[in-house]
């Protein structure tokens, strides 16, 4: 029978293991992307690559957060199974810290999620639970956790808690650090998308933790029910769902932080594919869609500005490489049959980004 004794020396062991695979990796870069339409008018784009963590994505940071959040909370055991309810890249991220500490994991997700997801969480050892949609990750995610005794990681409810918003080296402190030496170090925006929302409460509460001046923009997928509940406050509000992977939520998460966001910005399907192509076409590389969705709010927000006579800088994320996404988004025929015809809106796309 284990001990507390035995049981704390598990909790340290994975513990230091997490922090010794934090060691090992370097700041992901920051991606000045230069638009002569804007820069001649001193407004100047970038983009945090977040492709480049282990596991691919933004969702890196997070579930290294929640994992550790989950271990000093005492929620983990040795041997424990691990369940998230996930639209892939969260999931992703997961099953390689569970790999990572040996435990079993689950991820409950929509039949829509990519295969090459699938994939990967496989990849490190994972198991694959499909459900016909979004609404219904939550409720078999707890029934899975229940009938295993293992735990339910919840990304939904803990991801705006998991992580120290005040520092210690989160996706703000070091996007402001970085952005230091560039002209305009402060940035005038920051643009994120919301699946959580807890990229969003990070980079909200470092803001003003710090006193900046920088305001906060959620760009927001058709369906999702963010930018409704954002303007009434209705925590009860439902809505479709986002058809854009990783971002928008059918219901109001408690990770959504209202408070912390000064704009939100609904953005179509069409808008969201076009500016992926567009924005993959600048940098020469395939970006996924829902920086795509970025993409669409920082050209809006540039063409404001630059109409108003303001200077500073837009800062968004790179939220995971387009390889993920070569069968859905990245296949025309895909895209035709799930989105609509996207040519007009890359047109338009292109011409604001010249």
């Amino acid at each position: 029978m284990a001990t507390p004794h035995t049981l704390r020396a598990w909790e340290h062991d994975a513990v230091a293991r997490i922090e010794a695979d934090f060691q090992r990796s370097a700041d992901t870069h920051l991606i000045a992307l230069p638009l002569p339409g804007f820069a001649r008018h001193s407004i100047d784009l970038y983009l945090k690559d977040e492709s480049t963590h282990p596991t691919g994505s933004l969702k890196h940071r997070l579930a290294r957060s929640l994992f550790l959040y989950a271990l000093c909370n005492g929620w983990l055991r040795e041997g424990s199974a691990v369940v998230e309810a996930s639209s892939g890249s969260t999931a992703v991220s997961e099953a390689y810290f569970a790999r990572l500490l040996g435990l079993p994991f689950v991820a409950v997700m929509p039949r829509s999620t990519s295969p090459e997801k699938i994939t990967q969480i496989e990849f490190y050892g994972g198991r694959c639970h499909l459900v016909d949609s979004a609404a219904q990750v939550y409720d078999e995610a707890r029934r899975i956790a229940a009938d295993t005794g293992g735990h339910y990681m919840d990304q939904f409810t803990y991801a705006e808690r998991a992580t120290d918003w005040r520092g210690n080296n989160n996706i703000a402190q070091s996007m402001f650090q970085q952005m230091a030496h560039e002209r305009h170090a402060v940035p005038r925006w920051v643009v994120v998308g919301a699946g959580t929302g807890g990229t969003s409460a990070t980079i909200g509460r470092y803001i003003r933790y710090q006193r900046q001046a920088t305001q906060l923009c959620v760009a927001d997928p058709q369906g999702s029910v963010f930018s409704a509940y954002h303007a009434s406050g209705d925590a009860s509000l439902t809505g479709p769902g986002s058809r854009i992977e990783g971002i928008g939520r059918p219901r109001v998460e408690p990770s959504f932080i209202r408070a912390l966001v000064d704009r939100m910005m609904v953005v179509s399907d069409v808008d969201s594919v076009a500016a992926m192509r567009v924005l993959s076409g600048l940098l020469g590389r395939r970006v996924g869609p829902s920086t795509g969705t970025n993409f669409t709010a920082m050209l809006a927000l540039a063409c404001e500005m630059r109409e108003r006579g303001e200077q500073g800088a837009i800062l968004s994320l790179l939220c995971d490489a387009g390889e993920r996404y070569l069968p859905t988004y990245h296949d025309a025929a895909w895209v035709q049959q799930h989105m609509g015809d996207c040519s007009a809106a890359q047109q338009r796309m292109a011409a604001l980004a010249g």
